[in-house]
């Protein structure tokens, strides 16, 4: 008898542990909730660098609401155009199983919400924990138009790390010193690069080192020896960010909303569209400490803004006054110089995943897509509209095809309605030309063919894209990203990719979890993914004047089999062109 009560008690335990574990999954979808917001597009006058302008904004916020919800929630948010453009939101990482209609991206799963109009997103947070964001989708309008979505875990569900004693979102961003929708008209007339921007900002605000912003700083206050969480947004239009704060270490945990091995770093590269988690320890004496950010510019010989943005991290126990009585001047961290790739390829590479992940393996669409920039040629070179490079105008291309936005119905409509002549699905995988991608490119290659090519995909296909970098023009780190998924960084590095001998050197352990990745300048980087996800998803580069050039293709992702594998009907609100 006893023998047999030795047996059962174990058993008897493991059931009850196992009836524990069901319940509290359970009881965690119970607890996932619906959140209702109204966001209302509209001007207001903001001033910044001593000038007023009037912005887009939603709700009157700039930046705009931020969104906090947990891993299992829902969203419904109707938004109302009260501006004068046309307008789109893109909720930037929210994988949108099967929901293209709520991804947002104009005129490729949407066609615009026009002035006076209404829609209404609705979406469903899906196994994705940490910092996001939202933005427009529409020309240069998220210049201004954008806010972080913060998702926590789980009602119960502890961070994989000692739970911060406070959080923090920076949302870095580009000021322009005019109305950013001017500047875009004013390139894509003239062919020329775009004005770069006056001022970086966190949370809206220049900071200390520019015209009329010190009073409205952004201040961080922190007590000494606690830890707190900085979820850090790069919203820049354009650019690339490095970002460090004054005499502290950062512990990354987390980028993209996936969880990675935490490690300590003194400086962070963060590219437009990316997100980087750190804890932050106040382990310094009590002082003011300045957080900074700068540009990283990876294009040879072209314009950028040379600025630093700053906020203060402010220990509560400093004095904010000296022994004269003036105001203690924050100590300001030391950035990486412009160009210090070497800084921004080292914080890359130390991104891992916490722990093994299942990486696909037996690929079934193996893709090698060129991304670079390109020059078209005029017949009257140097007249108004060729402001370019001698003579011509700017182009972007990915395997010589520069995309064109559709302009009379949305790509998704398009499908869904088997409404022919909007797109087709010729994109070619490889680029039609093969030739030294990083070397001295003949010019006959700089001109590439516009066209709304779709790439197609099977679901549940194995898919590998290695992204090569070129020279046309100039390398360049281009920050890629893909709409509707995430997708796992398994390598990158200089030079021409070499399909014999890089692949042994790809990383199927722990490689980071991302939904967007830069293309080293001059090299390339690789990325795997399951198609698991039907509907039409774009790709492209995150520097929104590279994305406006056509630096930007699209995925037809198939139905699989049955309503669980297939898109969902579209809302009947979807605005139509």
């Amino acid at each position: 008898m006893e023998a047999y009560n030795l047996t059962v008690k174990p058993w008897c335990s493991c059931l009850l542990l196992g009836l524990f574990a069901v319940i509290t999954f359970l009881s965690s979808f119970a607890n996932a909730e619906t959140h209702y917001h109204e966001f209302v597009i509209q001007a207001k006058p903001v001033k910044r660098l001593c000038r007023i302008h009037n912005i887009i904004t939603v709700n009157g916020q700039f930046p705009g609401p931020a969104l906090e919800v947990r891993n299992g929630d829902s969203l419904v948010i109707k938004v109302v155009n009260s501006a004068q453009y046309n307008v789109t939101l893109h909720w930037h990482g929210i994988r949108q199983l099967r929901n293209p209609w709520a991804d947002g991206p104009s005129y490729v799963t949407q066609c615009p919400i026009r002035p006076g109009a209404t829609y209404t997103y609705r979406f469903t947070i899906i196994n994705q924990e940490g910092t996001l964001w939202w933005h427009a989708h529409s020309e240069w309008l998220r210049a201004t138009v954008y806010g972080p979505l913060n998702i926590h875990p789980r009602l119960g569900s502890p961070y994989p790390f000692s739970t911060p004693k406070q959080e923090y979102t920076l949302l870095l961003g580009e000021w322009f010193d005019r109305n950013p929708m001017d500047v875009l008209k004013q390139a894509l007339f003239t062919g020329a690069a775009p004005n770069v921007s006056d001022a970086y900002t966190i949370n809206g605000q220049p900071g200390d080192l520019y015209r009329c912003s010190s009073k409205e700083t952004v201040r961080i206050p922190i007590e000494s020896g606690e830890t707190v969480l900085l979820r850090i947004v790069n919203s820049a239009l354009n650019q690339e960010l490095f970002f460090a704060i004054a005499n502290h270490q950062m512990t990354v945990v987390g980028v993209d909303a996936a969880y990675t091995k935490p490690f300590t770093t003194r400086v962070i590269m963060i590219g437009p569209g990316q997100t980087t988690n750190v804890l932050l320890t106040a382990d310094q004496p009590p002082a003011h400490y300045y957080i900074a950010a700068r540009a990283y510019n990876t294009a040879m010989n072209a314009p950028f803004d040379n600025t630093t943005t700053t906020a203060i991290l402010e220990y509560k126990s400093a004095s904010c006054r000296t022994k004269k009585g003036q105001s203690s001047r924050p100590i300001l961290p030391q950035l990486p110089a412009y160009n210090d790739t070497a800084t921004a390829t080292a914080f890359t590479a130390g991104i891992k995943s916490p722990s093994q992940v299942k990486v696909p393996t037996a690929i079934d669409e193996n893709l090698f897509f060129t991304v670079g920039l390109g020059l078209n040629n005029c017949t009257r070179p140097n007249s108004p509209r060729c402001q370019g490079p001698n003579g011509t105008r700017f182009t972007a291309s990915i395997n010589n095809v520069s995309f064109v936005f559709p302009k009379t119905n949305s790509l998704m409509q398009a499908y869904y309605q088997g409404v022919p002549g909007i797109f087709t699905t010729d994109f070619p995988p490889v680029p039609p030309i093969q030739f030294n991608y990083t070397g001295n490119v003949n010019r006959g290659l700089w001109q590439p063919v516009p066209g709304t090519k779709l790439y197609k995909l099977k679901y549940g296909s194995k898919v590998q894209i290695v992204f090569q970098d070129t020279s046309i023009v100039t390398t360049e780190d281009h920050p890629i990203h893909l709409h509707g998924y995430s997708f796992y960084v398994v390598g990158s590095g200089f030079g021409n990719f070499n399909p014999s001998t890089d692949p042994a050197k790809f990383n199927f352990i722990d490689p980071p979890q991302r939904n967007t990745i830069g293309s080293n300048p001059g090299g390339w980087v690789a990325i795997r993914f399951v198609a698991d996800n039907p509907g039409i998803w774009l790709l492209h580069c995150h520097i929104d004047s590279h994305l406006r050039w056509g630096l930007a293709m699209a995925f037809l992702v198939e139905n699989g089999v049955g309503q669980s594998q297939s898109v969902i009907p579209p809302p009947v609100d979807l605005p139509q062109c």
